[in-house]
């Protein structure tokens, strides 16, 4: 994850950057399915309640053939407009990485990282 953060806190702008070349499907039935989730903060309640694990066991099963090794654990960090700590990470499966970061990029929200980590 250390790679992954110097590369979008070096970039001015994460908009036009591709984790994997199926992001346009990840991120279109991410947003399809997870409207309303505020990907800017998250907290571990809003990944782990009961009604989000269902979701989103759902959502893995069905990204699984476009990400690989989507059920491996990945450190996520749960604020976007920070490093990662002990603090501000949760561990969670590949795919649902993949696809928070793949729309924190597109949607702008990693833009900026390369002035706040000089």
């Amino acid at each position: 994850m250390e790679v992954y953060f110097k590369l979008i806190s070096s970039m001015p702008s994460t908009t036009g950057l591709r984790l994997t070349q199926n992001d346009d499907i990840i991120y279109q039935t991410f947003r399809d399915r997870f409207k309303e989730l505020d990907i800017k903060s998250l907290t571990e309640e809003t990944l782990k309640c009961d009604e989000a694990k269902i979701q989103w066991r759902q959502y893995c099963n069905d990204m699984q053939e476009f990400v690989e090794d989507f059920n491996f654990a990945t450190l996520l960090r749960l604020d976007s407009r920070n490093d990662y700590s002990e603090s501000n990470t949760i561990v969670v499966p590949r795919v649902q990485f993949v696809a928070i970061e793949v729309a924190r990029n597109r949607e702008g929200l990693n833009d900026g990282l390369n002035e706040l980590f000089k």
